[in-house]
């Protein structure tokens, strides 16, 4: 069944813009509606409010968060969570986490959003 789950995931991508003027708990619902796990945004080394935007993120941190990136994370379940969350950082500067769907516990960087979502 691992053999297959792999195999799905390769086919089951889910891709979303992240536009600097979305909000984060908009991003963090698309990202849940599309792979059934949570992702939380920081601000420094806490959870940022998620009633900000990307771009009000970035005047709330010391890090720089680079809101005028014109690259597009293009995130499908057979991605490892390290390769997401860095891909976050390179991308706009800002630090991201994964969940399991209730945000309790984080996610194995080893493990790939599909087999993640299936614990």
């Amino acid at each position: 069944m691992g053999l297959l789950n792999n195999i799905k995931d390769h086919f089951n991508s889910a891709e979303f813009s992240i536009a600097p003027n979305k909000k984060l708990k908009t991003i963090s619902k698309d990202f849940k509606k599309a792979f059934n796990l949570s992702l939380v945004f920081y601000k420094g080394n806490m959870i940022a409010e998620d009633s900000l935007t990307l771009a009000a993120l970035n005047k709330k941190t010391a890090i720089k968060v680079n809101t005028k990136s014109d690259e597009e994370i293009k995130i499908k379940a057979s991605m490892k969570v390290g390769a997401v969350e860095k891909a976050f950082k390179s991308t706009y500067g800002t630090k991201v986490q994964i969940k399991d769907k209730a945000g309790k516990h984080l996610i194995d960087n080893d493990l790939t959003l599909g087999n993640a979502a299936r614990i």
